[in-house]
């Protein structure tokens, strides 16, 4: 799990995505091309929540989110995720 020095705001996670399979269980390579985006990855930072509503994930949960949600950043050449914590559909 990376260390980053971001603190997002109110209800919003930063998450690193696990990386993409690169062979698969029949021992197929997969190329970069045709790779599917992670939908798993590492809380690293949680925000504060909004109002009394509690964040329900914390740093270092695995959890799952939607193919096409977030928003993609990088910081110090690693990509991460942030996005709210309403759009992670469920902790491993």
């Amino acid at each position: 799990m990376a260390e980053i020095n971001v603190k997002p705001l109110s209800d919003r996670v930063v998450i690193e995505p696990q990386e993409a399979e690169e062979v698969t269980s029949s021992g197929i390579i997969i190329p970069d091309s045709a790779k599917e985006k992670p939908q798993k990855g590492t809380v690293v930072a949680v925000g504060p929540g909004i109002g009394d509503e509690k964040m329900q994930v914390k740093k270092g949960d695995l959890v799952l989110y939607g193919k096409y949600t977030g928003t993609e950043l990088s910081i110090d050449g690693k990509d991460f995720l942030i996005m709210q914590e309403s759009e992670i559909l469920a902790i491993v």
